[in-house]
Protein backbone atom coordinates (compact mmCIF):
# COMPACT_ATOMS: atom_id res chain seq x y z
CA UNK A 1 0.00 0.00 0.00
CA UNK A 2 1.34 3.44 -0.99
CA UNK A 3 0.98 5.56 1.78
CA UNK A 4 0.95 9.51 1.72
CA UNK A 5 1.34 11.62 4.68
CA UNK A 6 -2.09 13.18 3.85
CA UNK A 7 -3.95 9.98 3.50
CA UNK A 8 -7.48 10.16 3.78
CA UNK A 9 -8.82 7.98 6.82
CA UNK A 10 -12.46 7.40 8.07
CA UNK A 11 -12.62 7.12 12.05
CA UNK A 12 -15.81 5.48 13.37
CA UNK A 13 -16.91 5.73 16.54
CA UNK A 14 -20.17 5.05 18.25
CA UNK A 15 -22.03 7.68 20.24
CA UNK A 16 -23.17 7.88 23.82
CA UNK A 17 -26.70 5.50 25.05
CA UNK A 18 -28.76 4.49 27.24
CA UNK A 19 -30.16 0.84 28.33
CA UNK A 20 -33.14 2.17 26.91
CA UNK A 21 -32.16 3.13 23.44
CA UNK A 22 -32.99 0.96 20.89
CA UNK A 23 -30.76 1.88 17.72
CA UNK A 24 -27.49 3.89 18.56
CA UNK A 25 -25.76 6.49 16.49
CA UNK A 26 -22.38 5.89 14.86
CA UNK A 27 -20.37 8.68 13.11
CA UNK A 28 -17.60 8.51 10.68
CA UNK A 29 -15.55 11.45 9.89
CA UNK A 30 -12.87 11.36 7.02
CA UNK A 31 -9.74 13.02 7.63
CA UNK A 32 -7.07 13.64 5.40
CA UNK A 33 -3.67 13.31 7.12
CA UNK A 34 -4.91 13.45 10.01
CA UNK A 35 -5.21 17.41 10.07
CA UNK A 36 -8.24 17.99 7.87
CA UNK A 37 -11.92 16.87 8.41
CA UNK A 38 -12.82 16.41 4.99
CA UNK A 39 -16.10 15.18 5.64
CA UNK A 40 -18.49 13.29 7.89
CA UNK A 41 -20.92 10.17 7.28
CA UNK A 42 -23.18 8.59 9.87
CA UNK A 43 -25.80 5.84 10.50
CA UNK A 44 -27.95 4.13 12.72
CA UNK A 45 -26.93 0.25 14.62
CA UNK A 46 -29.03 -1.48 16.68
CA UNK A 47 -27.69 -2.01 20.64
CA UNK A 48 -26.43 -5.13 21.14
CA UNK A 49 -27.46 -6.25 17.41
CA UNK A 50 -25.59 -7.66 14.89
CA UNK A 51 -26.18 -4.89 12.23
CA UNK A 52 -23.10 -2.78 12.57
CA UNK A 53 -21.21 -4.20 10.30
CA UNK A 54 -23.94 -4.43 7.08
CA UNK A 55 -25.10 -0.53 8.41
CA UNK A 56 -21.54 0.52 8.09
CA UNK A 57 -20.81 -1.27 4.71
CA UNK A 58 -24.06 0.44 3.23
CA UNK A 59 -22.88 4.16 4.85
CA UNK A 60 -19.40 3.94 3.21
CA UNK A 61 -20.58 2.50 0.34
CA UNK A 62 -23.47 5.04 -0.60
CA UNK A 63 -21.35 7.68 0.40
CA UNK A 64 -19.87 10.88 -1.92
CA UNK A 65 -16.32 10.30 -0.44
CA UNK A 66 -14.77 7.77 -3.18
CA UNK A 67 -11.20 9.07 -1.57
CA UNK A 68 -11.20 6.89 1.42
CA UNK A 69 -8.02 4.58 2.07
CA UNK A 70 -8.78 2.97 5.10
CA UNK A 71 -11.17 2.61 7.85
CA UNK A 72 -10.33 2.85 11.85
CA UNK A 73 -12.46 1.99 14.59
CA UNK A 74 -11.44 1.88 18.99
CA UNK A 75 -12.74 -2.01 18.97
CA UNK A 76 -14.72 -4.15 17.18
CA UNK A 77 -17.76 -3.48 19.39
CA UNK A 78 -20.18 -0.39 18.45
CA UNK A 79 -23.33 0.12 20.34
CA UNK A 80 -22.50 -2.08 23.29
CA UNK A 81 -22.04 -5.81 21.76
CA UNK A 82 -22.89 -5.16 17.84
CA UNK A 83 -19.62 -6.27 16.29
CA UNK A 84 -18.28 -5.47 13.42
CA UNK A 85 -16.78 -7.84 10.90
CA UNK A 86 -13.84 -6.62 9.84
CA UNK A 87 -12.79 -9.31 7.39
CA UNK A 88 -16.19 -8.80 5.95
CA UNK A 89 -16.28 -5.40 6.30
CA UNK A 90 -13.05 -5.07 4.08
CA UNK A 91 -14.59 -7.15 1.53
CA UNK A 92 -17.70 -5.17 1.20
CA UNK A 93 -15.87 -1.99 0.57
CA UNK A 94 -12.85 -2.52 -1.05
CA UNK A 95 -11.02 -1.08 2.09
CA UNK A 96 -8.62 -1.42 4.28
CA UNK A 97 -9.78 -2.28 8.00
CA UNK A 98 -7.80 -1.00 11.30
CA UNK A 99 -8.72 -1.39 14.74
CA UNK A 100 -6.88 0.55 17.71
CA UNK A 101 -7.24 -0.26 21.45
CA UNK A 102 -5.80 1.48 24.86
CA UNK A 103 -5.32 -1.82 26.37
CA UNK A 104 -5.46 -5.55 25.26
CA UNK A 105 -9.01 -6.76 25.89
CA UNK A 106 -9.76 -9.19 28.86
CA UNK A 107 -11.67 -12.05 26.74
CA UNK A 108 -12.80 -14.26 29.45
CA UNK A 109 -14.88 -11.05 30.57
CA UNK A 110 -16.38 -10.74 27.20
CA UNK A 111 -17.21 -14.06 26.85
CA UNK A 112 -19.27 -14.08 29.92
CA UNK A 113 -20.53 -11.23 29.00
CA UNK A 114 -21.89 -13.00 25.61
CA UNK A 115 -23.76 -15.22 27.33
CA UNK A 116 -26.79 -12.25 28.10
CA UNK A 117 -27.09 -11.77 23.97
CA UNK A 118 -28.40 -14.15 21.45
CA UNK A 119 -26.17 -16.11 19.14
CA UNK A 120 -23.21 -16.13 21.29
CA UNK A 121 -20.97 -18.50 18.81
CA UNK A 122 -21.49 -16.05 16.07
CA UNK A 123 -20.58 -12.90 18.07
CA UNK A 124 -17.68 -15.37 18.99
CA UNK A 125 -16.80 -16.52 15.57
CA UNK A 126 -16.50 -12.43 14.51
CA UNK A 127 -14.30 -11.74 17.26
CA UNK A 128 -11.65 -14.63 16.13
CA UNK A 129 -11.82 -13.52 13.20
CA UNK A 130 -10.57 -10.42 13.99
CA UNK A 131 -7.13 -11.93 14.17
CA UNK A 132 -4.22 -11.34 16.25
CA UNK A 133 -3.98 -8.40 18.63
CA UNK A 134 -0.43 -6.72 17.85
CA UNK A 135 1.27 -3.64 19.92
CA UNK A 136 2.71 -0.67 18.34
CA UNK A 137 4.06 2.81 20.29
CA UNK A 138 2.94 6.03 19.31
CA UNK A 139 3.89 9.31 20.43
CA UNK A 140 6.99 8.30 21.48
CA UNK A 141 5.88 6.31 24.80
CA UNK A 142 2.62 4.97 24.58
CA UNK A 143 1.35 1.65 23.39
CA UNK A 144 -1.53 0.49 21.81
CA UNK A 145 -2.97 -2.37 20.10
CA UNK A 146 -4.52 -3.11 16.96
CA UNK A 147 -5.71 -5.51 14.76
CA UNK A 148 -6.07 -4.89 10.87
CA UNK A 149 -7.50 -6.71 7.83
CA UNK A 150 -7.08 -5.69 3.81
CA UNK A 151 -2.92 -4.68 4.40
CA UNK A 152 -0.21 -5.66 5.30
CA UNK A 153 1.02 -5.29 9.78
CA UNK A 154 3.22 -2.77 8.41
CA UNK A 155 1.26 -0.75 6.79
CA UNK A 156 -1.44 -0.59 9.71
CA UNK A 157 1.49 0.48 12.00
CA UNK A 158 2.50 3.57 9.21
CA UNK A 159 -1.52 4.46 9.30
CA UNK A 160 -1.94 4.45 13.11
CA UNK A 161 1.87 6.49 13.62
CA UNK A 162 0.77 9.57 11.21
CA UNK A 163 -2.42 9.63 12.52
CA UNK A 164 -1.54 10.12 15.74
CA UNK A 165 -0.19 13.24 16.11
CA UNK A 166 -2.19 14.61 20.07
CA UNK A 167 -2.94 11.63 21.67
CA UNK A 168 -2.31 7.99 21.29
CA UNK A 169 -5.85 7.61 19.30
CA UNK A 170 -5.52 8.49 15.69
CA UNK A 171 -7.13 11.66 14.87
CA UNK A 172 -9.94 10.11 12.69
CA UNK A 173 -10.85 8.22 15.75
CA UNK A 174 -10.81 11.51 18.02
CA UNK A 175 -12.65 13.69 15.91
CA UNK A 176 -15.90 10.90 15.57
CA UNK A 177 -15.96 10.42 19.24
CA UNK A 178 -16.41 14.38 19.83
CA UNK A 179 -19.02 14.24 16.82
CA UNK A 180 -20.81 11.37 17.90
CA UNK A 181 -21.11 12.40 21.51
CA UNK A 182 -21.20 16.16 21.18
CA UNK A 183 -24.70 15.39 18.51
CA UNK A 184 -26.16 13.02 21.31
CA UNK A 185 -25.70 15.12 24.88
CA UNK A 186 -25.04 18.18 23.36
CA UNK A 187 -21.38 18.39 23.90
CA UNK A 188 -18.55 16.09 23.24
CA UNK A 189 -16.46 14.37 26.04
CA UNK A 190 -12.55 13.91 26.41
CA UNK A 191 -11.98 10.29 25.47
CA UNK A 192 -12.82 8.70 22.64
Amino acid sequence: MRIKKEIRILGIDDSNFTKEDKNVLVVGALLRGGFWIDGVVSTYVERDGLNATEKISTMINNARYKDVRAIMFKGITIAGFNLVDIEELSMTTGLPVIVVMRKMPDFASIEKALDNLTEKQNRLNIIKKAGVIHEVTVQETSEIFFQFNGLEEEDARELIRISSMHSNIPEPLRVAHIIATGVVKGESTKKP
